[in-house]
């Protein structure tokens, strides 16, 4: 058999060798055929008898989440039941059917593509993940139009099997959890997929956006998944087989060595203090965070408290999801971003989507159009700050008036709970993302008038590169080691500690290990990201000083060409 290669985005590290074991993908499958009109009505009701069955399924896995107290899933499993419940999707397929006189797997299929052509126009990449939703409650419909056994009678028994599959639903993730598969290969997804929050939160490696390994992929072959660097090899060669043996040894012993560190203070060699923050989507994340040993919430994504639902979270909800987290971390800090997201899921029916939802009306822009919608955030956010040490950022602000805007609807919102006489902290901290360049070049004038600056670097790279970092035609482009992404950072850092300012990086580039000690040079002392990540940046913490790594940084940011930064790179981490 023939060896090859398959490239795709990793999202959790660590190395895996074992037996590919295939889940089915029913989309595939599905053909048109033209019906009798007679044949209508029974096709539509074969129809709703699957769909009653994909719900009885749901309720029954909600039921053992509540049991086994996994509310990780639970939001998902809700997302799922919704759709199912939402007339768009349950109601225009028949109408298809009584329409076109076509069988019901056809019409399923049609409504779907219709869905993910709406969410197909989305770029925000949160939002876009969850067309996935749709696609997965499909494919279970469809599974038992076609008579698939169900995913959890498929399980391989052995803990050196690598899952391989188009997609894997929440439902699906629920019962794999149960098993203990060496690693996750799907050809759809991205960093903030299902899989990938259920492959960190398993600590296993797991490559996405593979695009047709589920195709080119036979069951038991033999696969290499290398998750450090998004590389599938199958079939490799006795050779290659041994080489990545010894890896993978090598990482297991890395990561016991790691775990020893846990315990230890965030301190480099010169003795400075470095703070390690995690980034969170749900209160879900909390107990990786505290495992992991974070010194606070560096990132609190709000945004995933409203996405799939017909009604927008309400105050109490917002407040007591926030003070739950707060709580958790006691007297350590927590970072809650406001609302960072599109128009389009947010607001009435009628709201258009923007030709370019990246650049149009989203984040801190979106909150000011909806003030009201704003308000009943940042009182939650007040409400809460009375239980924890809660710090307000302020996602993609690109102007002073728009800062100051946000800084007048604050103060509105204390004055209301004042009026109220609710409880709140006065002197709660305000932030602001450094994500757009026109602020990072500005940081000087930002820092004058906010208490902290976060730099998004994701959306930073993006903007600053003209590249959407969701599109795989040109994501190769994606390049944090640009010399203009360098100087943006350094810029902003400089304009922190000129004003006395706290400076953190709160986008993918914190987690990067082997980024690490040039940010510590060019004088970064406060990281957020995910909470898998924290240990491994610490471990390069430990075993650096920072007084030795300024002129390192000092020569990488003189540098033009991203090759030569990245090769003096490796030299530093030598």
């Amino acid at each position: 058999m023939s060896s090859f290669n398959i490239h795709g985005v990793s999202v959790s590290n660590g190395i895996a060798i074992g037996k590919a074991h295939l889940i089915s993908n029913a989309l595939l499958e599905v053909i048109h055929y033209q019906l009798d009109k007679n044949e209508v009505p029974s096709e539509i009701k074969r129809l709703s008898g699957a769909m009653n069955e994909v719900r009885k399924d749901l309720l029954k896995i909600k039921k053992q989440l509540q049991k086994n107290s996994s509310d990780e899933f639970s939001a998902f499993i809700d997302t799922h039941l919704m759709i199912l419940s939402d007339k768009n999707f349950s109601e225009k397929p028949k109408k298809i059917i009584s329409k076109d006189s076509c069988n019901a797997e056809w019409a399923l299929k049609k409504q779907m593509d219709f869905f993910v052509s709406k969410f197909d126009q989305i770029e925000d990449e949160y939002i876009k993940e969850r067309k996935n939703d749709v696609i997965q409650v499909v494919e279970r419909i469809l599974k038992v139009l076609l008579g698939h056994p169900s995913q959890s009678s498929q399980i391989y028994k052995g803990s050196s099997a690598i899952l391989v599959a188009h997609d894997i639903s929440p439902a699906d993730a629920l019962q794999f959890k149960k098993h203990q598969y060496a690693a996750f290969l799907t050809d759809m997804g991205g960093s903030t997929s299902h899989t990938a929050i259920l492959a960190r939160g398993l600590n296993i490696p797991s490559i996405v956006a593979l695009q047709n390994a589920r195709g080119l992929i036979k069951n038991n072959e033999q696969i290499i998944v290398d998750g450090n660097e998004g590389i599938v090899i199958v079939n490799p060669s006795e050779e290659i087989l041994k080489e990545y043996q010894v890896r993978q040894n090598l990482w297991g012993i890395e990561q016991k060595i790691l775990s020893k560190i846990k315990n230890i203070q965030s301190k480099t060699l010169n003795n400075e203090k470095i703070e390690l923050l995690a980034n969170i989507e749900v209160p879900g994340d909390m107990q990786s965070v505290k495992d992991n040993r974070a010194s606070g919430i560096g990132l609190f994504r709000t945004e995933f408290l409203f996405m799939n639902r017909k009604e927008l979270p309400n105050e109490e909800e917002q407040f007591k999801i926030y003070k739950s987290v707060a709580r958790s971390m006691k007297d350590k800090t927590v970072v809650i971003r406001t609302l960072d997201s599109g128009a389009d899921k947010l607001t009435s029916a009628d709201t258009k989507i923007s030709a370019n939802p990246a650049l149009g009306l989203r984040a801190i822009r979106l909150c000011l159009s909806e003030p009201q919608l704003f308000n009943i955030q940042l009182r939650a956010i007040l409400r809460a700050s009375k239980f924890g040490k809660i710090k307000i950022l302020i996602p993609m602000l690109s102007s002073l008036s728009e800062l100051r805007q946000t800084k007048l609807l604050i103060e509105r919102a204390k004055k209301s709970l004042d009026n109220q006489k609710i409880l709140y902290n006065n002197d709660v901290k305000i932030g602001g993302m450094i994500e757009v360049p026109a602020v990072a070049i500005n940081a000087e004038l930002f820092a004058q008038e906010l208490d902290f600056l976060s730099i998004g670097t994701n959306d930073l790279i993006q903007y600053t590169l003209a590249i959407d970092r969701t599109d795989d035609r040109v994501s190769h482009l994606y390049n944090p080691l640009h010399p203009a992404i360098l100087k943006l950072i350094n810029i902003t850092i400089k304009a922190g500690k000129k004003y006395n300012k706290e400076v953190s990086i709160c986008g993918e580039m914190a987690g990067d290990s082997k980024l690490t000690r040039l940010l510590l040079g060019m004088g970064l002392r406060h990281f957020s990201m995910h909470p898998s990540r924290i240990l491994s940046v610490k471990k390069q913490v430990l075993n650096s000083n920072t007084k030795k790594l300024i002129p390192w940084s000092t020569k990488i940011l003189k540098t033009k060409e991203s090759e030569n930064i990245e090769t003096l790179i490796h030299k530093m981490n030598q």
